[in-house]
């Protein structure tokens, strides 16, 4: 499950950056702001799955 939440992490994160340079806006924003959703999921995700240490 972490290797699948880190991979959509990563390929959001790529579709994000890129999306400024191969759209332009409304569907440049709507991209957006649905790769940033699945950013800030994934890593919400990750970050409650972490392993805690005392």
């Amino acid at each position: 499950m972490k290797a699948l939440l880190w991979l959509v992490l990563a390929i959001a994160l790529v579709a994000n950056v890129s999306t400024s340079f191969a759209f332009d806006g409304v569907q440049q924003v709507l991209i957006s702001v649905c790769t940033g959703v699945a950013t800030l999921g994934s890593g919400v995700a990750l970050f409650l799955m972490r392993e805690k240490h005392a």
